[in-house]
């Protein structure tokens, strides 16, 4: 084998090690699934969301964090490990904005 058929072969062996240390890619923002404007189909389509938990999501609108879904106990924690990849809470368009918490003021 020459010398540039090995360094070619080494690149290409570097070039899949790397890809395959990457595991999968992450999920385009545009395909995950928003908790405050999805339909109640598009909740439905997410593993463990039936008819009950998809309705129950919609009535608990809006979430600042998909992490709400267990504080709130609409979701077991361990649906949320399934489903936690494909979903995002993107924050509501004219909400405002939560104020900083600020120290209270010291009087003298």
């Amino acid at each position: 084998m020459t010398r540039r058929g090995l360094l070619s072969g080494a690149a290409l062996l570097l070039g899949i090690g790397s890809a395959a240390a990457q595991g999968g890619r992450p999920v385009p923002a545009s395909s995950l699934i928003d908790l405050n404007s999805a339909s109640r189909d598009d909740l439905m389509s997410l593993d463990g969301i039936g008819e009950v938990r998809a309705d129950a999501i919609i009535r608990a609108r809006p979430f600042k964090a998909k992490t709400e879904l267990v504080e709130r106990r609409l979701i077991p924690e361990s649906l949320y490990d399934k489903i936690a990849d494909k979903v995002m809470a993107r924050p509501v368009p004219g909400a405002a904005p939560t104020p900083a918490a600020r120290p209270p003021a010291k009087r003298s």
